[in-house]
């Protein structure tokens, strides 16, 4: 872990029109078990649609408690939403032919719900989608749409609940501005960004601000470029937000094209302070100034959090995440701590989760790395994702799936092989396969320790099989449905 002067400067801180949201109806201890069957690396048995995905975890100390919850890219423009263990071994796998980004727990009439966003990612670094809201068993209660005309879609930086049962998120349309100022053309094609909030019971847009009306195009920072002029076809992306966050009476916005927050009054749309940029109202104290940034967040100590990225022009070095002390009286801002291994580089995406006991999560975004660091810097966990995520999060998540577990078998010289997975399912710590005749003459072939997201034990050949999932009591949480010989052995 690489300390930096700058942390030692501020120890003294405390580190601390209708949308379419819409409603979707819709004890004691294992005795005699075996030693767990090894994970599998090619297709599951009883999943054959699905590949484990290939992660390695480095351990430096120890982390919080809590499964950590990712969007891993296939290719370019694919991503499915994955929950694994510290050891990067899946929990739930949600196979996506679009893109899911941003999934993690929020709460939601007052209950944990499993919330992402999904659609199609376009070229330009945005996406046309919705947010979904999954309930404790994986059930659809809700998807969020955009609101203002049929350009606008829920972009996939941003879905964010609040405690008034809205939604923040972002919309990404096509726009024409004068660009003369940048060096465009008078009539460009640029990409507005709206922020909107919506009440997901009903749809309505409560709240619909354009970033091109209250922030000057001059204030970008991106360059020109050959595929990004704002001629047709060619659209420029000036403000880029990538984060909302509910700040009290006003909304709290990262903008990455400009390196700059945005403090926005919520009744007005007024911009009531902007931190960082070319047009900032803060003086920045030694080791505050950000570039690229990602993921702002107001802490309830009033400190903000977020990803720097990239603290030079350069496109090497290492990421940062970092915690600001922001006097708005004064006008200035101090650093009270950063985060970095001091070589990891996110070129782009990321975020920055400050966790319950302390600890901070970063995900490294397109550098396919998610680091857990103690309050004081020190690295506890590594995880190596092997493909980007957009963002990553730790949480506390239990969860019973709505469908029963599966049970696929392979025939051996010796019986079979039989398979059981439950997807998602949180609380399994053992199976017990019962095998027999038929379905009313069950006794128990084997009862094993679950080792993954599929486990597996070997058993004597029998006409019928079904699948158990038990708890750490041992007490039964579900069964698979029988598995007659010849239906499904291989």
């Amino acid at each position: 872990m690489r300390f930096t002067r700058r942390r030692f400067l501020v120890l003294g801180g405390a580190v601390g029109l209708t949308g379419g949201a819409a409603l979707v109806s819709g004890t004691g201890s294992l005795r005699g078990a075996e030693a767990p069957a090894a994970a599998a690396t090619g297709p599951y048995v009883t999943m054959p649609e699905l590949r484990p995905p290939r992660m390695t975890a480095r351990r430096g100390g120890v982390p919080e408690q809590g499964l950590l919850f990712l969007g891993p890219f296939r290719g370019t423009a694919h991503a499915d939403g994955l929950i694994v263990d510290d050891e990067g071994e899946p929990v739930w796998i949600q196979p996506s032919q679009q893109t899911i980004t941003d999934l993690r727990v929020q709460t939601f009439q007052g209950r944990p719900v499993l919330t992402y966003w999904e659609g199609e990612r376009r070229t330009g670094g945005y996406g046309w989608g919705k947010g979904v809201i999954l309930d404790d068993s994986y059930r659809k209660i809700a998807e969020v749409r955009a609101g203002g005309g049929a350009d606008v879609h829920v972009d996939l930086h941003e879905f964010q609940l609040t405690d008034r049962g809205t939604a923040l998120i972002v919309a990404y349309p096509l726009v024409r501005a004068d660009m003369r100022a940048i060096g465009g053309p008078p009539d460009g094609h640029v990409f507005d960004n709206r922020v909107q909030e919506i009440d997901v019971r009903t749809g309505r847009v409560l709240f619909d601000w354009s970033a091109l009306e209250h922030i000057d195009i001059a204030e970008t920072v991106t360059p020109l470029a050959d595929n990004a002029d704002g001629t047709d076809g060619k659209p420029f992306d000036p403000v880029h937000v990538n984060s909302v966050e509910a700040d009290g009476d006003a909304l709290l916005l990262s903008a990455r094209n400009t390196s700059a927050l945005y403090r926005i009054d919520r009744r007005t749309g007024k911009v009531l302070w902007r931190l960082g940029g070319t047009h900032g109202d803060f003086d920045l104290g030694e080791g505050v100034e950000f570039k690229w940034q990602h993921d702002a967040r107001r802490r309830p100590d009033g400190t903000i959090t977020l990803f720097d990225n990239a603290i030079t022009e350069a496109e090497t070095g290492s990421s940062r995440g970092i915690i600001i002390r922001v006097d708005e009286r004064a006008k200035r801002a101090e650093l009270v701590w950063e985060y970095t291994d001091g070589a990891t580089f996110a070129h782009y995406m990321a975020n920055m989760q400050i966790l319950p006991g302390g600890n901070v999560l970063l995900g490294y975004g397109s550098t396919a790395s998610v680091i857990e660091y103690t309050p004081s810097g020190e690295v506890v966990l590594e995880l190596k994702t092997g493909q980007s995520s957009y963002r990553a999060y730790r949480h506390e998540w239990t969860a019973r799936p709505g469908t029963p577990p599966l049970l696929a078998a392979r025939s051996t010289a010796s019986g079979m092989r039989l398979y059981a997975s439950w997807n998602g399912a949180t609380e399994v710590a053992a199976w017990r396969f019962l095998t027999g005749p038929e379905s009313s003459r069950l006794t128990t072939a084997a009862t094993v320790r679950r080792a993954g997201f599929e486990t597996s034990a070997h058993v004597k050949r029998a006409a019928t099989a079904v699948a158990v999932a038990l708890d750490a009591n041992g007490a039964e949480l579900a069964r698979s449905a029988p598995l007659n010989r010849g239906s499904k052995v291989a």
